[in-house]
């Protein structure tokens, strides 16, 4: 990311046709008015008057993770993508904002709201607020932007601001302040995009391929190679590890290549235990699938690690995504280390 999010352009837009949401104005006992002729007298009918349209309540996505991490980047592409996005609107104000929409006549269909720590009192008011959600059955997704603390620090050194956080202390300080107090928002985030090596283009893909679909699938799956010395993937939900099987880096021939050469995947997949595992680990998956999808989580990061992410998680990721695929899951793969030697 070379963008810096400190101060995004905040977007305010008023919800149109609020009046399709009001009830009829009642008499006093509670009845409907009955109609008047010019004469006073009563016009008797039976017919009911129709009640309002029930209103449609908006699909809705918080934005929010560490300051400089991309958040004003993700905003704008849910932007391009024709959502109605507010930024840094006080998490108080969520539920209010949802009505709005619901009452919008349908103009108002997809929210996008930006939370952060510019808002004070900032937990204690989102957790009323997404309860306040909860209760009247309000659908939310959480996107949590994630980076590394030595990419934050270099952001913020690039365009010479303080971490809005860091008060008299360093950067640093800023960054570990602000990661505690977002602790609890990115365990409840239904997705996490780690931007920490990602530049603008390859974070506005990242949110393309997530919400660009018209139609919302039941879950979408990242599955991502990686290698145990350059460190776990932040933002993976489940990781595995190929290390148990034996290293084609040490046969002469294979080591020039990757986990997507023929020759490397069958010598991979040849070794005892392979086969068996990606069975049983898919099985795994289809089991843990469902309960996402009964949890309404709708993405999952699959990490598959081996030494140096080039050869044993590459040839089983590409394998592990095609079962998926098989099984209806739309499924991006994604080889974070492969070609880093």
């Amino acid at each position: 990311m070379t963008e810096h999010d400190e101060h995004p352009k905040a977007q305010r837009e008023q919800a149109h046709g609020e009046a399709g949401g009001i009830q009829p104005r009642q008499a006093a006992g509670g009845h409907p008015r009955q109609p008047v002729q010019d004469n006073g007298a009563k016009v008797s009918t039976d017919v009911t008057p129709a009640g309002p349209a029930e209103a449609a309540i908006p699909e809705l996505v918080i934005i929010s993770g560490m300051s400089g991490a991309g958040r004003s980047t993700a905003a704008k592409c849910l932007e391009d993508l024709g959502w109605f996005v507010v930024d840094n609107l006080p998490p108080a104000l969520i539920p209010t904002m949802v009505e709005l929409g619901a009452r919008s006549q349908g103009n108002v269909a997809r929210i996008a709201v930006v939370v952060d720590v510019r808002g004070r009192r900032f937990f204690d008011n989102l957790r009323e607020s997404l309860a306040d959600l909860e209760a009247k059955h309000v659908t939310r997704r959480i996107v949590f932007l994630e980076s590394s603390d030595d990419a934050l620090v270099r952001r913020f050194e690039s365009v010479r601001r303080p971490h809005p956080l860091q008060g008299d202390g360093r950067i640093v300080d800023g960054i570990a302040a602000e990661r505690e107090l977002l602790r609890e928002l990115r365990g409840d985030a239904d997705l996490v995009i780690d931007t920490s090596s990602l530049n603008v283009h390859e974070l506005r893909a990242k949110m393309d391929a997530q919400f660009a679909g018209e139609e919302e699938p039941e879950l979408r799956a990242t599955v991502m190679s990686f290698g145990f010395k350059y460190g776990l993937p932040v933002d993976a939900d489940l990781v595995a590890d190929m290390r148990f099987l034996p290293n084609p880096h040490w046969v002469p021939e294979l080591r020039p290549y990757t986990g997507l050469n023929e020759e490397v995947a069958a010598y991979v997949f040849n070794q005892p235990g392979a086969k068996e595992f990606l069975d049983r680990y898919a099985e795994l998956l289809r089991l843990v699938a469902a309960g996402y999808r009964r949890e309404g989580k709708r993405y999952v990061t699959i990490a598959i690690g081996c030494t140096g992410g080039k050869h044993r998680s590459v040839a089983m990721s590409e394998k592990l995504a095609a079962r998926l695929v098989a099984e209806g899951v739309e499924t991006v793969v994604v080889h974070r280390d492969m070609g880093r030697e």
